[in-house]
């Protein structure tokens, strides 16, 4: 998976197609990403003696082919490639305008 935390992408299938947000948590186990404002879901918590019971409103994982990294140049949708730097290090880079995502 190609995906870092901080990373700033947009829904391309589900309820929320079209929404961008950053990208929360990366769980690469199970190929799903968290991303901020997407999938919002309730979780219900149970009060304990010192807190009240309540329900809350927290982003869900969804699945890393459901989303795609926004080109930091075109502000467009684009795939990930990777390639080397003058010094040897493997960087990402955007496929629409081969800029650096790093």
């Amino acid at each position: 998976m190609n995906f870092k935390t901080g990373d700033k992408v947009v829904v391309i299938a589900g309820k929320d197609k079209g929404k961008e947000g950053k990208i929360i948590n990366v769980l690469r186990k199970e190929n799903r990403v968290v991303v901020e404002g997407v999938n919002i879901v309730k979780k219900h918590v149970k009060g304990n003696g010192q807190q009240a019971g309540s329900i809350n409103d927290i982003e869900a994982p969804i699945h890393a082919s459901n989303v795609m990294i926004i080109d930091p140049k075109t502000k467009k949708p684009t795939r990930i490639g990777h390639s080397t730097d003058k010094n040897g290090k493997k960087i990402r880079v955007s496929k629409k305008s081969n800029s650096n995502l790093d």
